[in-house]
């Protein structure tokens, strides 16, 4: 589940679908799993990855090129509700608090993501904008991503 701002003012949904979509490139690409902690804001965002070096150029180039190219698909964001037993067989569920219920929100991004999600988001991935990594470092085996939309 993602860790949210909870300033509204600064709370963008756009940017929240943005980050399941960098969280899934990354996923694909490196198979480092998802972030294990993230800050949402509107004017820019970072994700926290279990990863044992820092990004090259040419990797930020091909994560940008991959969200952005998912972005212009223009794939439907969709709500999904699951009981817990089926969401518990499909994902990982350790983030969520106990008093989470017996049905699980799951956000799916076309066919290219699905995850549990309490978050508010863009109708579709065309409404994002365009994905742009500010930068990224690497300490004591976290790689930080940070990113905005143009």
């Amino acid at each position: 589940m993602d860790e949210l701002n909870q300033n509204p003012k600064s709370y963008d949904p756009r940017m929240h679908s943005a980050e399941h979509l960098l969280n899934q490139t990354m996923v694909r690409m490196f198979n480092c799993g998802r972030a294990s902690s993230a800050h949402i804001e509107r004017k820019k965002s970072k994700c926290d990855y279990r990863f044992d070096r820092n990004l090259t150029p040419q990797e930020h180039a091909e994560i940008e090129r991959r969200v952005n190219e998912i972005i212009v698909s223009d794939l439907p964001v969709r709500e999904v509700i699951l009981p817990r037993e089926e969401a518990a067989q499909r994902f990982n569920l350790s983030r969520l608090p106990d008093e989470a219920g017996d049905t699980i929100r799951i956000i799916t991004i076309g066919e290219y993501d699905a995850c549990p999600c309490s978050g508010v988001h863009a109708a579709s991935t065309a409404a994002i904008g365009t994905f742009k990594i500010v930068s990224s470092d690497h300490a004591d085996g976290v790689l930080r991503v940070r990113f905005k939309l143009q």
